[in-house]
């Protein structure tokens, strides 16, 4: 019987150390060459395994995958932060103890023609036309390693750019019970970039000094994000889906300097619950384009400033009246979120403003309660040590300069017919209470 189950090191033709990318495709030819036959006795294309065993693998030629059932697994994640040690100086690197990112790691080599199609640098594509849809293409516990940023002529370090045309994973086509699971994807313009997913599962993976990370586009039902270390950069989103129903985006930790932490396009009947996000800039959660009957609950959302010398001065372009939660969508509940606003006064933009936790622009019969907005004024500081900073930022609790003032809920003129209670005082509501129902929450003294 011949086996389903590929080691890269083991395929008699290519070197997987030089072009992993080659290797792989001849596999999947291999597969296609001794799967022809769909129905053998209830069955007969059941896919195959590939196998990378810890090691560097350099990716020159693009992988496509045009076969359902199959895994591409690996012995390791391999993350590790290529941004912290580009921004150590290069003359403390041999000192290090390692300087890249480890396990299982494909090292996405491929020239990048920004004038091509968008696919054309990614590291693995997925795409099939005719029926049925491509199914239960599996990644697993490996690493995808953009290797280096390009100068956008905007940072004074390139390695800082997020910019450099490669994607990790790309599915192009309409797809079902796809599986994203234990990957480490780092410094890549594009983590993860489906089109059109049905069921999709990405879980417990670490996407992290991404461009962007996660982005679910065209159209999708039924999926599910979650478990997930995440973090993009400063021009990018976190978690980014469009046209979605039905989609679950639960307990991810999402790191700060991400544009945006969860943006949504016209996503319906969705859930966003008990994430812990953060964020250096307003506009953290958005749900628009008509984003309703969603049900955001129970999150941990954090807005402070950016603590890291190499990043100051950067941000999303948005001003503090955005709203850290901002939605335009109809039928919305938000309810039993934590919200802190830990912001130095005298940085909140415009000047003198009240920074919006959670702003209504349009729509109606969204239900906002029993959330609970802690906004402290601090004394903003950064330091060149990036963890130390970040974990010191985060564990200040005591050392404020008192309360500040916020709107914990603004309701625009265009957004009718919504009920708010117990989501903040009389005095940090605005909104008209002759077209809005309205409970304070009670105040002391």
């Amino acid at each position: 019987m011949a086996s389903n189950y590929y080691d890269v090191t083991q395929w008699p033709a290519g070197d997987p150390q030089d072009d992993i990318g080659a290797v792989i495709n001849a596999i999947i030819a291999d597969v296609k060459r001794r799967q022809t036959r769909t129905d053998v006795n209830d069955g007969g294309r059941p896919g195959a395994v590939i196998y990378i065993p810890p090691g560097d693998y350099r990716l020159r030629t693009q992988v496509v995958i045009d076969i359902s059932y199959l895994r591409i697994e690996g012995s390791g994640h391999g993350f590790t932060s290529s941004s912290i040690r580009f921004n150590v100086p290069e003359a403390e690197w041999a000192d290090l103890h390692e300087l890249w990112p480890g396990g299982s790691r494909v090292l996405v080599d491929l020239p990048v023609d920004s004038s091509t199609d968008e696919s054309s640098g990614a590291a693995f594509l997925v795409a099939r036309t005719g029926d049925p849809r491509i199914s239960s293409v599996e990644f697993s516990n490996f690493c995808i390693d953009g290797l280096h940023f390009i100068d956008d002529e905007v940072t004074s370090n390139p390695e800082n750019s997020y910019v450099n045309g490669k994607t990790g994973i790309y599915v192009a086509s309409a797809n079902d019970s796809v599986r994203i699971t234990g990957m480490g994807l780092v410094y890549l313009e594009h983590g993860l970039t489906i089109y059109n997913a049905d069921a999709l599962s990405i879980h417990d993976n670490f996407i992290a000094e991404c461009g962007n990370c996660i982005e679910l586009r065209g159209w999708g039902q039924a999926s599910k994000i979650t478990d997930n270390l995440v973090g993009a950069g400063y021009k990018g989103h976190s978690i980014f889906a469009e046209n979605h129903g039905g989609l679950l985006i639960t307990a991810n930790n999402v790191f700060p300097r991400g544009a945006s932490s969860i943006y949504l396009v016209g996503v319906t009947r969705s859930s966003i619950t008990n994430n812990r996000l953060h964020s250096f800039y307003p506009g953290m959660v958005e749900l628009t384009a008509g984003s309703s009957e969603n049900l955001v609950a129970s999150n941990h959302l954090l807005r402070d400033h950016e603590p890291w010398t190499p990043f100051l001065g950067i941000d999303n372009g948005l001003d503090d009246l955005h709203g850290l939660l901002r939605i335009s969508g109809s039928n919305n509940s938000i309810v039993a979120n934590h919200f802190s606003a830990v912001i130095d006064a005298e940085n909140v933009q415009p000047v003198g403003a009240s920074p919006v936790i959670v702003r209504l622009v349009e729509g109606s019969g969204n239900y906002v309660a029993s959330n609970h907005s802690v906004a402290l004024d601090v004394q903003a500081s950064a330091s060149d040590s990036c963890f130390e900073a970040q974990v010191g930022a985060l564990l200040m609790t005591g050392k404020t300069s008192g309360r500040l003032a916020v709107t914990t809920v603004h309701v625009e003129t265009g957004s009718v017919g919504n009920t708010i209670l117990d989501s903040g005082s009389d005095s940090q509501v605005s909104m008209d209470k002759a077209i809005n129902a309205f409970r304070a929450t009670p105040t002391t003294g």
